[in-house]
């Protein structure tokens, strides 16, 4: 266990005025602004800094984001490659110098098994020592666990399964064909990266988001950044659950491809069916919505072009870049699979590259939905003292990249001080009286 002392820190042995749960970018970040605020904090970390970086990613994974827009609070990239994208070491690496780089009083390989209330806040036990505080930060992530749909229990038993988090690299697959479900950022490049390696490759495609990795000489994430698409707040959305849940964009962490999208895969000899609908009888059996799916994804793509082109026309610089162009839309099959044996032998793997979920087993305070996310407005909990960061569209639609989190840990440490501070009042008020 190491921990470095927070400057101003005043926590006795296990007592401390807030509990930050996961040492990822999310969990530093609320550190850097606890610190700057004098509240005495520790960070718990079930792993090393950076665990889900180190353990729980594929071989060759990149950022959807450039380096330059790598930064956390007070830090930001220092490398001579600012328009390249980190490889998952590389993340780890950067994350690292940042914990040291703050100072964040961190206990790494310290699991956490249960979180309760008490009479003043909160009792936080691990499998090294018990903690008590007045408030906690659950920032340990939203992909702690692969979300495998219930049809997976239906797949043959012959057939092989991965999900995203088990899966590093082609060499641990079955020889054979390979069926990816899925078609957000990780499907796609799994996909191309599995038929290259020489595999035959079907992608089950559901709703996506298209985009170019480049548009007008910049990257697409340089004109969402400046066009301020992903500032918009949470509350400035009609249907926040939808956002939230919106697939990650089909881009690559690569400069040399400029669309990692269906056609690309279709030229590779990938082939492409619809979304995944049911198995019966070992029968994969696929949706015939794959041509509507495609043709939103398509429309919403160039909605975005079109708001940059004119942002552009509102800023006086139509010709900024390379002129305004549109992209081949998706070429959807003309001949449709609408389903697929298993038993046959020419799937012997099935990828789930469905999404992920939080874990949140160790939490025993009752702010759970029904799905087992916590309730929360913009990451303050449902119990008081109880905070949530590191999830998708938490405050603003960039909370997912690392350079979301600064933004969001700034509001949700004020609010915590906040609350520390009237908490304060309430025990002198009882103490006086």
């Amino acid at each position: 266990m190491t921990r470095t002392p927070q400057p101003g820190g005043r926590s006795r042995a296990g007592t401390t005025d807030v509990v930050v749960i996961g040492a990822g970018h999310s969990g530093l970040a609320v550190s850097h602004f606890l610190s700057r605020l004098s509240i005495d904090h520790v960070i718990l970390e079930r792993g090393e800094i950076a665990n889900s970086w180190r353990r729980e990613r594929w071989d060759s994974l990149r950022l959807l984001t450039p380096n330059w827009l790598s930064r956390l609070p007070g830090y930001g990239y220092k490398g001579r490659q600012p328009d390249d994208y980190m490889s998952a070491d590389q993340v780890v690496a950067f994350i690292a110098d940042y914990a040291s780089f703050a100072g964040a009083p961190v206990h790494t390989r310290t699991n956490v098994a249960h979180v309760g209330l008490t009479d003043d806040g909160y009792g936080v036990s691990t499998d090294r020592r018990t903690f008590t505080c007045r408030a906690v930060v659950v920032a340990s992530g939203a992909c702690n666990l692969p979300a495998v749909p219930v049809v997976s229990a239906a797949v043959p038993g012959g057939v092989a399964q991965l999900t995203a988090l088990d899966y590093k690299n082609p060499q641990q697959l079955e020889p054979g064909g390979v069926l990816v479900v899925g078609a957000s950022a990780t499907g796609l490049q799994l996909a191309d990266e599995i038929r290259r390696a020489g595999h035959e490759v079907t992608i089950a495609v559901g709703e996506h988001v298209r985009l170019p990795r480049s548009y007008r000489g910049r990257d697409i994430q340089w004109w969402m950044h400046v066009t301020g698409v992903l500032d918009q707040k949470y509350t400035e959305v009609d249907d926040l659950v939808r956002a939230r849940n919106v697939p990650s964009p089909q881009l690559v962490g690569s400069n040399e491809q400029p669309f990692m999208d269906l056609n690309w895969l279709s030229d590779r000899g990938v082939r492409i069916t619809g979304r995944l609908a049911g198995i019966r009888n070992g029968k994969a059996q696929f949706s015939g919505s794959l041509s509507n799916v495609c043709a939103l994804a398509d429309l919403k793509m160039n909605r975005l072009l079109t708001a940059i082109d004119n942002w552009l026309e509102q800023k006086g610089c139509p010709n900024f870049g390379t002129p305004a162009e549109r992209f081949e839309p998706t070429r959807v099959p003309q001949t449709s699979c609408p389903n697929l044996d298993l038993n046959n032998g020419e799937i012997r793997t099935v990828l789930w590259a469905t999404g992920y979920r939080p874990d949140y087993s160790w939490l025993d305070i009752p702010v759970l939905d029904r799905k087992g996310f916590i309730r929360h407005d913009g990451g303050v909990g449902a119990s008081p003292g109880l905070y949530v960061t590191g999830l998708p569209f938490l405050r603003r639609r960039k909370s997912s990249f690392i350079h979301g989190a600064e933004d969001d840990a700034r509001e949700l440490t004020a609010h915590l001080a906040g609350w520390l501070a009237h908490s304060n009042r309430k025990s002198l008020s009882r103490i006086a009286s």
